[in-house]
């Protein structure tokens, strides 16, 4: 069934550009490649440009520790390309990074491999439109939204039975605060949201499923949790 798209309009440094380089920003990574020696470009298509706003690294700060990283698990490279970065609306774009199978196999460093790619370019772009719109990290919300309201780039996960976006404005959803400042706070913001959309009195699987959302602090590898237990779900 066809989703609805709600609208958002950003305001501030203006432009579609800065939305769409939200999305191909950590391109890179799909090759397995270090920031600094990545290509500018893919097939002639700017990718690895600079998020403004600070987006991507408060969003890193939603997903990882700070400080040096030490790798703790061994990971494999791999030489994915993404065929997402071919698109050119910001709106597409978002919808194609939220439906996407490829970049859900991608984590967001070595060093954290149970982190998302897929998630933390949403938490990025979501920021991002957020930030562009005059709003600070202190008064957004984690919003829960009926499985068919997509908002472009503010909806961060869309699945069968519910949606999750970050704004500034919960418009009589379920609701959590943010907090003060970007750290790995998802178990906590979780926990704070006014209502639930699962099921924890009668449905054993969601009972499973929120018990572990408390217990999971990166936001990324907690979203990519939710992705992950409810194609399980579907499929048993």
């Amino acid at each position: 069934m066809e989703k609805n798209v709600t609208i958002s309009v950003s305001q501030g440094d203006g432009g579609q550009d800065v939305m769409v380089a939200a999305y191909r920003h950590d391109a890179h990574k799909f090759n397995g490649e270090a920031h600094e020696y990545a290509s500018d470009t893919f097939h002639g298509v700017p990718v690895n440009q600079t998020v403004p706003h600070g987006a991507d690294g408060d969003a890193s700060a939603l997903s990882r520790p700070n400080g040096k990283p030490e790798q703790t698990v061994d990971n494999h490279e791999t030489h994915y390309r993404l065929s997402l970065l071919t698109g050119s609306g910001p709106e597409a774009m978002h919808r194609a990074w939220l439906t996407s199978d490829v970049a859900s196999g991608f984590n967001e460093s070595v060093y954290y491999p149970y982190t998302s790619l897929k998630y933390h370019t949403l938490l990025v772009a979501a920021l991002l439109d957020n930030y562009r719109a005059g709003h600070e990290f202190a008064e957004l919300f984690l919003v829960v939204d009926k499985a068919e309201e997509i908002v472009p780039h503010r909806t961060v996960y869309a699945g069968d039975r519910f949606a999750l976006r970050i704004d500034e404005n919960a418009g009589g959803q379920p609701w959590a605060l943010f907090g003060s400042r970007p750290w790995r706070s998802w178990a906590s913001a979780w926990k704070r949201l006014t209502a639930h959309p699962l099921d924890v009195n009668h449905d054993k699987y969601d009972m499973v499923l929120d018990a572990n959302l408390r217990r999971i602090w990166s936001w990324s590898t907690a979203l990519q949790y939710i992705e992950d237990f409810e194609t399980r779900r579907e499929s048993q």
